[in-house]
């Protein structure tokens, strides 16, 4: 991925940490968008000194179109050209329908299904001119098959994956659209919600990154609209 330009949406959380990493191991410039300077210093601590000036940073909520678009912009003024985007926002709930209320349902397609929406159309413009991209989003093994007690996760993870098929479709054959669909990862705050649970079927967050770095690479060009569960 040497000369190569990446977006990473969620790029200071555990996952998205990992991921940038990797896609900086392999020779990318990789751009975050934060809201949280807490969590960006998190990143830059654990990889900006290795990074040699490529682990560039901006102010953006990835869940506003306007901001996030500004944020494209910045990065096609300083590049002219976005390569890769890695839509990796997302947040959890449990419940069932009934119980669930509908500003539940709202809140969970906008951490979850929109700023995959959002960080697609604002990227797709300039890969589209440039006839070349590479977009994985993240959803969740959990919706295949769709498992019970978080019904608002599950159904919005689902809509990221019927977003990449369909984009998948729509896109020139020099843009991949494809998806990751982790299983339960081992992460701090997930070991904290379920002290007692079997790790045995968790995966690590650079095994995921793994599966997002080669998706986001020339190796997978062929792969269109794929769900690849890790």
């Amino acid at each position: 991925m040497t000369g190569r330009v990446a977006i990473v949406a969620g790029g200071t959380g555990a996952l998205g940490q990992s991921v940038t990493s990797r896609l900086l191991a392999e020779g990318a410039t990789v751009w975050i968008p934060y809201v949280v300077p807490a969590e960006l210093a998190a990143l830059e601590q654990k990889i900006g000194a290795t990074a040699g000036g490529r682990l560039q940073r901006a102010h953006a909520d990835v869940t506003d179109e306007a901001a996030f678009g500004a944020f494209v912009e910045r990065v096609l003024a300083a590049h002219h050209r976005v390569d890769i985007l890695v839509n990796g926002v997302g947040g959890f709930a449990g419940g069932d329908l009934v119980s669930t209320p509908l500003a539940e349902w709202r809140r969970m397609l906008d951490l979850n299904l929109m700023p995959a929406v959002i960080g697609c159309r604002a990227v797709l413009p300039s890969m589209i001119a440039a006839g070349y991209g590479r977009i994985v989003n993240v959803a969740s093994r959990a919706v295949s098959p769709p498992a019970g007690g978080f019904i608002t996760y599950t159904v919005s993870k689902a809509a990221v994956i019927t977003l990449t098929e369909a984009l998948a479709q729509e896109v020139p054959r020099g843009i991949a659209v494809n998806a990751v669909l982790p299983s339960t990862m081992d992460t701090p705050a997930n070991r904290r919600a379920m002290p007692d649970a079997d790790r045995s079927g968790w995966v690590t967050t650079d095994q995921v990154a793994e599966a997002i770095a080669y998706l986001a690479s020339d190796a997978a060009g062929t792969l269109r609209g794929q769900a690849l569960k890790v």
